[in-house]
């Protein structure tokens, strides 16, 4: 046990800086499979021009600060719903600094905006980030069912952002927009009316109930038939598969070697006092070994909740939301800041703690109150 935790500790000490360890996946997982397919899906989207486009149309209609930054975040929240948060942050973050720039704007409280918002838009439904996934096929959960209890969170959530960053930066919001036209994105039309058919099928297949790891898996095989080469249809983030089945492996070895249930025989009894103590626990657990390993460490605990649905719900909205504390919080946070970083924008831990830090006590202050009533 003793060997199994110093392994441990130092596995996630090197997330923690962000390097993958060098780890031999030993067993196939579900959860990663559905993860495989669901980025074949957003690469598609991706190549077809379609975040581009809607985050282009939608920024076009900005008339001033303030409603550049709601576009900015009522964009990458939904987009985040329907798509792994981390993908939204790859595909918006550059225009969002191209945007900024040409307008002549600071790009640091946008950042922060689309950084935050694809957190808290993602809690809205199972396929919105990682730990969702994790959650979703473990619970059993329907998708219909966990979009309906945690929707309103997200888009409560949503409209906190946008208050929390325009006070943050105030100076920002109070100088007009300079209006220049952003010119319109061309999408490859062929490819993203396939796409599109294929996402719009896949979102009925999940509000009907079907197996979502199943149902993605077959539409990224509809979208793998196709002229164009292959290499480009399979461009995925294996940095991040990569990360998902090192972190499969050593929660496969915690609970082997019995941590699990130590660690489960030391929390139990917070974490079952209420769903305020549920909610600050995964929190911290969740800043300390990042949320995908805090969703791996609870799930055996889970099911042995009185209301376990409840639980599973409070779990993947404390797992998600309290991302947004710090800049090391979640992927998604770390995603926006090399990206901008690598096109000379440099958003630092202290900017964003200061709008990060409120936003996550108020969105789980919110979805703590949300659950007790009892949806």
């Amino acid at each position: 046990m003793l060997l199994t935790a110093v392994i441990v500790v130092l596995t996630y000490a090197g997330i923690a800086i962000g390097q993958v360890p060098g780890t031999r996946m030993n067993r196939a997982t579900i959860a990663l499979v559905g993860a495989a397919a669901l980025m074949v899906l957003n690469n598609n989207l991706r190549m077809a021009g379609f975040f581009r486009l809607v985050t282009s149309r939608a920024l076009r209609r900005a008339r001033g600060p303030r409603t550049l930054l709601a576009l900015i975040i009522a964009a990458s929240g939904v987009l985040s719903a329907l798509f792994l948060n981390d993908t939204i942050c790859l595909m918006l973050t550059p225009l969002v600094v191209s945007v900024a720039l040409r307008l002549q704007r600071d790009p640091i409280p946008y950042l922060i905006g689309l950084a935050v918002a694809t957190n808290v838009g993602s809690v809205a439904t199972i396929t919105g980030n990682p730990q969702n996934i994790i959650i979703g096929q473990a619970s059993g959960i329907s998708y219909l069912d966990f979009m309906l209890a945690l929707t309103p969170v997200a888009l409560l959530g949503l409209v906190v952002c946008w208050v929390v960053v325009m006070l943050a930066y105030p100076q920002e919001f109070r100088t007009p927009l300079i209006q220049d036209d952003i010119p319109a994105h061309v999408p490859y039309y062929p490819l993203l009316n396939r796409t599109l058919a294929v996402v719009v099928a896949l979102l009925v297949a999940f509000a009907a109930g079907a197996p979502i790891v199943t149902s993605a898996c077959l539409g990224a095989g509809v979208l793998l038939i196709s002229r164009l080469r292959p290499q480009k249809l399979m461009s995925l983030d294996y940095d991040l598969l990569l990360m998902f089945a090192g972190l499969f492996v050593v929660t496969g070895a915690i609970e082997q070697s019995g941590l699990a249930s130590r660690l489960s025989e030391t929390l139990s009894p917070v974490l079952k006092e209420g769903i305020g103590s549920f909610t600050l626990v995964v929190g911290v657990l969740s800043n300390v070994v990042s949320n995908v390993p805090a969703v791996l460490l609870l799930r055996s605990e889970i099911p042995t909740f009185a209301d376990p649905r409840q639980a599973w719900l409070a779990l993947a909205m404390a797992s998600t939301l309290a991302g947004n504390l710090t800049l090391l919080g979640s992927a998604a946070t770390l995603i926006v800041a090399e990206l901008a970083a690598g096109r000379g924008v440099q958003l630092g831990f202290a900017a964003f703690l200061k709008v990060g830090v409120p936003v996550t006590l108020l969105t789980l202050v919110i979805g703590m109150v949300w659950l007790s009533v009892g949806v």
